[in-house]
Formats: structure tokens, sequence, C-alpha cells
């Protein structure tokens, strides 16, 4: 099955500049964790989280409303295009512990977004394997903390 049959299409973003506080205060309107980072062109520059926002309001001593998106994204994001097999996005959320990807076309502007919980809602559309597979591998601890500097123990 194709990414394009599973993905929700009609997605929320915010901006680099969105603030912390704005971009929580949309999350929590739409029920939602996540919200891709559009560039000003309408390209995906990146994924913020509710945790995300979370860990950086509390360890950077500023208010959501100082801290810009931009400064708690990774700088990259991994995506995939409307056309990929699920298996394959499946296997991208796998190799690089995301459960979600922005969907994006060739030009790299949104399309959407995949979530595993997009991939459950759709029995059949890939094996049970693929997706217990993919959870475990997300689920594994990682031995890096925030923007990957390791855990201290």
């Amino acid at each position: 099955m194709k990414v394009r049959e599973l993905m929700t299409a009609d997605v929320k973003f915010c901006r680099p500049e969105t603030s912390l506080t704005e971009a929580v205060k949309l999350m929590g309107e739409l029920d939602c964790g996540v919200l891709p980072v559009v560039a000003a062109d309408g390209t995906v520059c990146g994924m913020i989280t509710d945790r995300d926002a979370c860990i950086a309001m509390t360890t950077c001593g500023l208010t959501g409303d100082r801290i810009a998106v931009r400064a708690v994204t990774a700088g990259h994001c991994y995506a995939c295009s409307p056309d990929d097999d699920a298996v394959a996005a499946l296997q991208t959320m796998k190799t690089h512990k995301v459960r979600r990807l922005p969907v994006v076309d060739a030009g790299g502007r949104l399309a959407g977004i995949l979530s595993l919980s997009d991939v459950l809602r759709h029995a059949g559309a890939v094996s049970d394997a693929e997706i217990v597979g993919t959870m475990a591998s997300i689920c594994q601890p990682s031995q890096t903390g925030v923007r990957g500097r390791p855990v201290l123990a």
C-alpha cells in the first residue's frame, strides 16, 4: 500500500520563527503532539514535538514565548513521499526511531504526515511483523539524549 493511501493530508504546521508557546498552543488545539516546521519557501525543514518544547522550556531558562521553534529542531528531518510504499516508510521510522514522518512532494513541500497510528488504522496495509518490528526499534532506549548529547549515567 502507498503512503498516500494511509497519510493524513490536512496537516497544520508552524514556521521556524514561531515561538514554542504558539506551537504548543496549536498542538493543544489540534490534539496532536507534533507539528511539521515549514520554511517560507514551503519546504519542510523540521518537526517539533510537545516533548521537544517541554524539554527546551525547562532547560533553557527562558519562557516559551522567547524561544523560537528553530532553536529546538534538529536541523534535519526524515521524510517520505506520497508514492513510497508503506513498508519503506516504516523502515525509515524504524531506522531513525521516529513515530511520524512528514510526507513531502518532489519539491520538499508538505503533502501530509504519516504516523504509526495512520498505519494501524488501516489494517492489512503492512504485516503485523512490520508494525511490531518498527515499534520495538523505536522503543529501544537511546544512548543519546536531547539533540544527540550522551545520556549521563
